[in-house]
């Protein structure tokens, strides 16, 4: 896997820190320290087809993220976390082939 999916990573990180102090989410703080942790594990262990699941993961919350921008209307966060999925995501499918 590349830079760009350890950017995210943290971008997830910081975000699920972020949801935790200002608003006191915890589910934000543990879902983005598990998604982090999947994602770091099978992109960069070297586990066999791990790139598959990084990019069903990556599938995943950038479906998550267009529902909440969708109910909320707000591109922040979840505006912001379609765009650096969908980034992501494509940049990881193109260069795992």
């Amino acid at each position: 896997m590349t830079t760009v999916l350890g950017i995210y990573i943290a971008l997830l990180l910081v975000g699920g820190v972020m949801g935790y102090m200002k608003v006191g989410s915890k589910v934000s703080l543990v879902t983005s320290l598990i998604f982090a942790l999947a994602l770091a594990i099978f992109g960069f262990t070297g586990i066999a087809h791990g790139f598959q699941v990084v990019l069903a993961l990556l599938a995943g919350l950038l479906v998550v993220f267009i529902v909440r921008f969708v109910k909320t209307k707000k591109f922040m966060p979840a505006g912001l976390m379609v765009a650096v999925t969908g980034i992501t995501l494509i940049v990881e499918s193109i260069l795992s082939r």
